[in-house]
């Protein structure tokens, strides 16, 4: 990542602590902090599950994209993405080409307990039950860790240190 440039993107699964971390990270760095879902929600003037309701996967997968590569010319700033966002068109290389990219990683049941706490604001898990909603966690997990991986930096997203991920991040920025 060019100095110029400077950039982070958090990724990881829906319920992974993306914002909280995001928020934390960006206060440290002195930066500015976005959350992709929030400005997705403004440009199209719908809540997330509204839009997945109204309009569809589809039609949320391609405005996340372009909101995304809207963020190009942003320098010093966080951005929380959805879960889904590195896994869709070309989102992933788009990240890593104009940023440093960070992986929040957590096993399927700690995702699960985080989850089940907030499932009617997520439209891909809100008619789940427990056992139906590890299941999908699992497959998902499955599926994304493809895109997950190839992150800058992957850290153990349960009791994170987020001074130590500031240290970290500083000195891979420093490196390149």
């Amino acid at each position: 990542m060019m100095l110029n440039n400077r950039k982070v993107y958090i990724i990881g699964f829906m319920g992974s602590g993306k914002t909280t971390a995001g928020k934390k990270l960006a206060s440290l760095l002195g930066w500015l902090f976005l959350d992709l879902d929030k400005k997705i929600e403004e440009r199209v003037g719908l809540t997330i599950p509204e839009i997945f309701s109204q309009h569809g996967e589809g039609y949320f997968r391609n405005v996340e994209s372009e909101v995304l590569k809207n963020l190009r010319s942003q320098t010093d700033i966080v951005i929380s993405t959805g879960g889904g966002a590195p896994c869709h068109g070309n989102n992933m290389d788009f990240m890593l080409e104009t940023g440093l990219t960070i992986y929040l990683k957590l096993t399927p049941l700690q995702l699960e307990s985080r989850l089940s706490e907030s499932k009617t604001e997520r439209p891909l898990i809100k008619n789940l039950d427990k056992d139906s909603l590890i299941g999908f966690i699992e497959e998902k997990l499955v599926q994304r860790e493809i895109w997950y991986s190839r992150a800058d930096i992957t850290v153990e997203g349960m009791n994170l240190d987020i001074n130590l991920l500031h240290s970290l991040i500083k000195s891979t920025m420093q490196s390149r």
